[in-house]
């Protein structure tokens, strides 16, 4: 059997998990009880494949540096790590198209690729590897085969896969059903011939292409001339390659089900039994969190009276309930949701008004994540704002200027070496600095622990988008975007 080659897709905005999820740390980086995220749990499922010695990852650029550090801990078989950088997202046809594209040129046009969701949830690896045995079967004969997952209960919130003639391993997809009302749910529960689509797919990379060829060539041709004005570039981990934006804008916005999976005649479909979760509200989530015996279920410090049938998410704030059922209240340093247990799914539309409002609240969390570190802002107002940053040792911030804001940084812990105009120097705890707007300045960590320091920034625009750079380790460009 010819290479397989898993691949990661990382698109999702979890608008339903928001505050916790949000643009620039979204669903497969939250963290379950167990301290993984679901992107790390994805990348140990690949992991514990045996045949396996690549991976590739199709996510937003922005988010390649929490990615790889995420990967880091876990890879401890060495896995080749291949990366494909979305300047946005399209969609997963142009992301699936593209990865096929990046396989046939790397590993060959017989080599397969398994499509996993980086923000589901599968509990027995056992089953999961067998369904995979199947599904490979299933693509080296030809089919764009498909994971559906067999329901235990009527639910509303997935779409559906109709079985067809039987397969050996599965079978032909008949086909595939939207959402459905509760009675439609409730019949398909009851006929046995419908399944959950899990969005995960297995095919042959030159089968793939063909067939996209064939129902979506408008797909397979922009992402071709993407590719073609892509640079990859070979790293130790593998291969990088950040795609075109222009060119990636105009490829179309559509899902591989809309695209192809639903026009085909070649799609299968393997029945399974993982102990999946797609995650995707806070209902979901609180189900795979034992309840105590008035049936909450608590994360953090609660005062509780009278309380019935609650999920709450507070680690970081004292919460007292009184007198309440069926309630749903997460928080965060900077959000706080309180919803009904049975409306979970309605998250979204909180997050769609913040995102039409262009509101911080949507795209960051307080504490954000860069490749050096972390910064939190802890108080901003008029013409003023304070951060906490902490660097990573041997981690360095671009060598950059701002036109609107000074800045005045403090070190708390560790020692810093910074550029300031034409000085540069080290400034150990307790010692400072301040840097006039306009002045180039760099920050880098040059000792074996965590430089903490607070800056405080002051002018008449503090906006995150009035940064110029010049250098940077990380390759950003250097024009204005995001901070530091």
């Amino acid at each position: 059997m010819s290479a397989l080659v898993p691949c990661i897709v990382a698109g999702g905005a979890g608008t339903r998990l928001w505050p916790v999820s949000r643009e620039a740390m979204p669903k497969p980086f939250m963290r379950l009880a167990d301290g993984r995220s679901l992107l790390q749990k994805t990348f140990e499922r690949v992991a514990g494949l045996d045949d396996v010695a690549q991976l590739l990852t199709v996510i937003n650029r922005e988010l390649l540096f929490r990615t790889l550090d995420d990967y880091r801990a876990l890879n401890q078989k060495r896995l080749e790590l291949d990366f494909l950088l979305e300047p946005m997202g399209r969609n997963t046809a142009p992301a699936i198209a593209a990865a096929a594209l990046h396989v046939v040129r790397h590993y060959g046009e017989d080599a397969q690729l398994l499509v996993l969701p980086a923000d589901h949830l599968i509990r027995d690896q056992a089953a999961f590897i067998a369904a995979i045995g199947r599904a490979r079967a299933l693509a080296d004969a030809g089919w764009l085969v498909t994971f559906g997952i067999q329901p235990d209960h009527a639910e509303t919130g997935y779409g559906y896969i109709q079985q067809g003639e039987e397969l050996e391993g599965g079978y032909r997809v008949a086909s595939f059903v939207e959402k459905p009302d509760l009675a439609t749910a409730e019949a398909y529960l009851a006929g046995g011939k419908h399944l959950w689509n899990a969005g995960m797919f297995c095919f042959r990379a030159d089968v793939l292409l063909r067939e996209l060829r064939e129902h979506a060539p408008q797909v397979v041709e922009g992402v071709e001339k993407c590719l073609a004005l892509s640079a990859p570039a070979q790293g130790k981990q593998g291969v990088q390659c950040e795609l075109d934006g222009g060119s990636f804008a105009e490829v179309p916005d559509i899902s591989i089900d809309y695209a192809l999976m639903e026009r085909s005649a070649k799609v299968a479909v393997v029945p399974c039994n993982l102990g999946w979760s797609d995650i995707g509200s806070w209902q979901a989530l609180r189900e795979l969190t034992p309840a105590d015996a008035n049936g909450n279920q608590i994360n953090g410090e609660v005062i509780l009276h009278n309380v019935q049938g609650c999920y709450i998410d507070s680690p970081k704030r004292l919460v007292g309930a009184v007198g309440v059922r069926d309630l749903v209240v997460v928080d965060t340093p900077d959000a706080l949701l309180i919803a009904d247990a049975q409306c979970t799914q309605d998250v979204k539309f909180v997050a769609q008004e913040l995102k039409r409002r262009d509101h911080d609240a949507y795209r960051l969390h307080r504490t954000v994540t860069r490749p050096w570190g972390t910064y939190t802002v802890l108080e901003e107002g008029p013409r003023f704002k304070i951060k906490r940053i902490m660097v990573r040792p041997g981690e360095s911030l671009s060598l950059q200027m701002h036109h609107h804001r000074s800045e005045h940084w403090i070190v708390v812990s560790g020692t810093a070496r910074v550029v300031n105009g034409e000085r540069d120097f080290l400034l150990n705890t307790n010692e400072s600095t301040f840097i006039p707007a306009g002045h180039h300045h760099r920050l880098v960590n040059p000792g074996v622990i965590d430089l903490v320091m607070i800056e405080v920034q002051s002018g008449e625009y503090l906006g995150e988008d009035d940064i110029v750079r010049f250098n940077d380790i990380y390759g950003r460009a250097p024009v204005s975007e995001a901070t530091n």
